[in-house]
């Protein structure tokens, strides 16, 4: 039982980290005209990573200016969730399989 619940924090965290690049990607594809709104797929799924990923970006975008209209406030949360994902496998995740199994 330790290590699935082990696995699925590492898959949580992996997949909040593709999230933030998917969206990082879309919206430049949106700034430099590839895509637009327009396309139904291409505005739910931009609907979807914006509800993914904004209330973790929303933190760090209080924070971080942009640097000359560059957001790097993806990749300051991408560090993060990286740092916090060694963290608990370092810390956590050997308590947790010793006590669950």
């Amino acid at each position: 039982m330790g290590y699935a619940l082990v696995w699925l924090v590492g898959v949580i965290l992996d997949l909040m980290v593709w999230a933030i690049i998917a969206a990082a990607i879309l919206s430049w594809l949106f700034a430099f005209d590839v895509i637009n709104h327009r396309n139904r797929f291409v505005s739910q799924v931009a609907t979807f990573l914006d509800a993914v990923t904004g209330p973790i970006l929303a933190p760090f975008r209080r924070v971080i200016p942009t640097l000359g209209g560059i957001d790097i406030s993806p990749i300051v949360a991408i560090l993060v969730i990286q740092f916090l994902k060694i963290l608990f496998m370092r810390t956590s995740a050997p308590f947790l399989i010793s006590v669950l199994g």
